[in-house]
């Protein structure tokens, strides 16, 4: 096939082979990918992203080494030089050129669509967002894929429906690739709470603000740290809507975000656990309150310069995907889900005291782990250990397993660094404007009544097992004695670090 002269010179022909070479190779991992079901996330890369740009590259250079070679032949030439492409249908070389372009671009715009199409759902892909940063994802998507959302597509609730915030999300992801590129991110990754889009355009794509339900009932299983380990249940009625569902958003704990009722605070610090300013506002009547924390004061003028923010599911529901429990949390659901051996004297307490320290990889924590419980119980319990040697080992793999799961030496993240604001007994929570500091100028109190949000209707171990009454709700009853020391503060101030 012959080709105009300036085709034949050294650029055209390694952008010749450099495109077809592409073109071969993206045929052959497309194949791949529809034949296979695990490619691996490095495939997707290259498929639709390298090689791609590869092609790109090969076809460019084919006219950039013609135009060197015409140039230089004009040079050369005795002839008038010519300042624009003539091309000459009457010639085959430009006939044969002329339709290979016609053709190589209908194929290279149509593989382009199909291309940009497949990119544009594999970046928005859980494989993309989980695994493609190995290191530096590895404690959100291990996370994700152990939470109720690990059917949901990350992008779903990161992005959202809409072209706007798409575009905003990877204008923003081309910083964050510099920042892994060149190393230089923090550890752990702070949640991006600034820039999340509101949850009305979210978690309201899946979750009907208008349709919730009554009180539900939550049963929760606890492990003491005495040598039998001896086993804690409470049983509570959470007023999570009223009690019964024709009364909509009337009453419980989800009257926050009640159509009628409008709930914005003021906050000190990004990850919004101080809260010094709360107004309420009744869009029915108008009327409004606002509540200020006596414990820690602030001038009305001074909110001009704080950050406020309308209430939403998020300001409770902050760690939907991504929540990393505290040790004593999952060591207790390991013990309860029968992972862990109950029956192991003390195994409760040496959890916790291995789980207590700092550990600068996963591989050192998981050494410690193992040696930690095997000396323990060599040292301690030496003939149990000898007839029940299986239990140990079945105790040290779950713990390993649960510590996968929810703390990441490499990256410093666990539950220390990302607080969750449902409940109040690792992190203030509601207790964060319930806690009988916020008050109004006609002396309203925003109420740490623990009534308010749950009934206990049961709780103790074998020997103290407390049931309330239809209807009646227990006082609460510490597993461990501590006197009034519960009532006078906060739970974080010790489940936060301890047991």
């Amino acid at each position: 096939m012959k080709l105009p002269a300036s085709y034949y010179n050294t650029v055209s022909y390694i952008g010749t082979l450099i495109a077809a070479l592409s073109l071969l190779l993206i045929l052959f991992m497309f194949i791949i990918s529809s034949v296979m079901t695990d490619t691996g996330s490095y495939l997707g890369l290259i498929l639709f992203l390298a090689l791609p740009s590869l092609l790109f590259l090969g076809l460019v250079m084919i006219p950039i080494g013609m135009y060197v070679k015409a140039k230089k032949s004009k040079k050369e030439s005795s002839e008038v030089n010519q300042h624009f492409i003539v091309i000459d249908l009457n010639k085959k070389q430009h006939r044969n050129a002329t339709s290979i372009f016609i053709v190589g671009t209908i194929i290279f715009l149509f593989l382009t669509g199909i291309g940009s199409y497949e990119l544009y759902h594999y970046s928005e892909s859980v494989k993309f967002c989980g695994t493609i940063c190995h290191t530096v994802m590895k404690p959100e998507y291990v996370a994700y894929q152990n939470s109720a959302h690990a059917s949901v597509a990350c992008a779903q609730c990161h992005i959202g429906p809409g072209a706007d915030w798409f575009v905003k999300s990877k204008i923003t992801g081309l910083y964050q690739v510099y920042a892994v590129l060149t190393n230089n991110y923090p550890r752990p990754i702070p949640t991006p709470i600034e820039n999340l889009r509101p949850a009305r355009e979210t978690c309201e794509q899946c979750h009907w603000p208008q349709k919730f339900y009554p009180n539900s009932l939550r049963t929760e299983r606890h492990f003491l740290t005495d040598e039998t380990n001896t086993e804690w249940e409470i049983q509570l009625r959470m007023k999570t809507g009223p009690t019964h569902k024709s009364q909509g958003q009337s009453e419980g704990i989800h009257w926050h975000i009640n159509q009628n009722v409008q709930i914005e605070y003021a906050y000190t610090d990004n990850k919004r656990e101080t809260i010094p300013y709360v107004r309420y506002i009744n869009k029915t009547t108008g009327d409004t309150t606002v509540f200020i924390d006596q414990s820690n004061p602030i001038e009305l003028t001074a909110l001009d310069t704080l950050p406020t923010r309308v209430m939403d599911c998020m300001d409770c529901h902050n760690r939907p995907s991504h929540n990393y429990h505290t040790p004593t949390k999952f060591i207790d659901e390991a013990m309860a889900a029968g992972k862990i051996p109950t029956d192991l004297p003390q195994i409760k307490k040496v959890s916790m005291e291995i789980l207590a320290k700092n550990y600068e990889t996963t591989d050192s924590a998981k050494k410690a782990i193992e040696n930690g419980v095997w000396n323990f119980y060599m040292e301690n319990y030496p003939d149990l250990f000898k007839t029940n040697s299986e239990k140990v080992k079945m105790a040290v793999v779950a713990i390993q397993e649960e510590f996968n799961k929810n703390i990441f030496p490499e990256m410093k993240a666990n539950w220390d660094g990302y607080p969750d604001h449902i409940g109040h007994r690792e992190f203030n929570g509601c207790f964060r404007c319930h806690n009988n500091q916020h008050q109004s100028e006609d002396g309203k109190t925003i109420s740490k009544d623990c009534k308010l949000c749950h009934s206990i209707i049961l709780q103790g171990n074998a020997d103290t097992l407390q049931v309330a009454r239809y209807n009646e709700s227990l006082d609460f009853m510490h597993p461990v004695d501590i006197g009034d020391e519960w009532k006078t503060s906060n739970c974080s101030d010790c489940h936060r670090y301890m047991y």
